[in-house]
């Protein structure tokens, strides 16, 4: 059941999140700063920041989410195809359309399910639900992703992805061929101030910058290397949507057309070895529903390291 409020004069000027905070006492002001941004609380019926000002006669709806305690989650033997894999950490190419880790109503099928099956013992690593997983790709992207083994391999790569000392190269079909065939993409990334679901390039947004360079294109599409040096949510699909070429079959920000799926992959990956400390790097071969001309022209660079192109 939803909670209404009715801003009083007394009340106006409070932030948002400091006024729920009076009212809901049960959550933390973080935790309610969270649950503001994923949209479940609107004034005058649209979705607001948490520091939005209130105003005299505004109201206030909030939801509180339903939140339930997960079941341990099940091994499942699920295909993995594994790039290189030692005693410390595995690099695998993900399918496009298998889930990561679960979520709400989500426990079974996922990367997680078929990585406990795989790595005996990996549960403890990383937390709950997340077995060894480093860093996250989104159900419909394909490609690179890196998962550790130990506890102390996983603070290697998670401090890594934090100091941004991991390189990560996407390949993207995209709608249209940019007019500059090399750039970057500096333009800060947020919540979409209406979809709260989206994020989109906003003025008060979080630093982003993505380096490209076109590497092939034909019957107006191309396709387009990524180096995203940040890592916000969405990042190349919402800057690639900002540069006017938006990721073919991109329901969110472009469009899905004849596509089956959002065509992103996570190409390349290079990092230290959380052992022996020497940098290591890993390619995933482009996934076969790529344009034949995309997998050929990625089958020419895949040896290629990836110096700086931009």
């Amino acid at each position: 059941m939803p909670l209404h409020f009715l801003v009083t004069p007394e009340q106006a000027g409070q932030r948002l999140d400091k006024f729920l905070g009076t009212g809901c006492q049960d959550f933390s002001r973080a935790r309610l700063q969270a649950f503001i941004r994923d949209g479940h609380a609107l004034v005058n019926k649209v979705a607001a920041k948490p520091s939005y000002p209130l105003r005299d006669g505004d109201e206030v709806v909030f939801e509180i989410p339903q939140e339930t305690v997960p079941s341990p989650l099940a091994a499942q033997d699920i295909p993995i195809d594994i790039i290189f894999e030692d005693e410390t950490l595995l690099v695998l190419n993900k399918p496009a359309g298998l889930v990561v880790h679960p979520g709400a109503g989500n426990r079974e099928g996922t990367l997680a399910n078929g990585l406990l099956h795989h790595c005996g013992g990996l549960e403890i690593v990383g937390g709950e639900g997340r077995p060894g997983i480093v860093h996250r790709l989104d159900k419909e992207t394909s490609g690179c992703i890196v998962v550790a083994k130990t506890e102390a391999a996983h603070n290697s790569l998670s401090a890594q992805f934090a100091s941004r000392e991991v390189e990560k190269s996407y390949l993207a079909l995209a709608d249209g061929v940019p007019r500059m065939p090399h750039g970057k993409i500096d333009a800060a990334i947020g919540r979409h101030p209406v979809h709260r679901q989206k994020m989109a390039v906003v003025d008060r947004g979080r630093d982003a910058l993505t380096h490209y360079r076109v590497l092939a294109n034909s019957n107006g599409k191309a396709l387009i290397e990524c180096r995203p040096r940040t890592g916000r949510t969405h990042q190349i699909r919402v800057h690639l949507k900002h540069l006017g070429h938006p990721v073919t079959g991109d329901p969110q920000y472009g469009r899905r057309g004849s596509a089956e799926r959002h065509y992103l992959h996570a190409w390349k990956l290079a990092f230290k070895h959380p052992l022996t400390g020497k940098r290591v790097h890993f390619t995933a071969t482009l996934s076969p529903d790529f344009p034949d001309w995309a997998l050929e022209a990625a089958r020419a660079r895949e040896g290629d390291r990836m110096e700086k192109f931009a």
